[in-house]
């Protein structure tokens, strides 16, 4: 069976982004690890879709 990989790191959080943070978490039935992980799975593949978007435009460019 594959083991599940995953790293640790100290976060260091304002107390009011925490309990907005821990609201939403509550909103969406997630804990707050849980939360945070999928925002920034959400971030990374938006810059990844964005980074895409600008490389497709590049190659545009240099085929005018």
């Amino acid at each position: 069976m594959a083991e599940d990989k995953r790293k640790q790191i100290a976060l260091r959080l304002s107390t009011s982004l925490y309990n907005d943070l821990a609201q939403w978490a509550e909103d969406d039935f997630r804990s707050l690890n849980g939360q945070i992980e999928f925002l920034l799975h959400q971030a990374v593949q938006k810059r990844k879709g964005e980074q895409r978007h600008k490389d497709e435009d590049r190659d545009v460019e240099e085929m005018l």
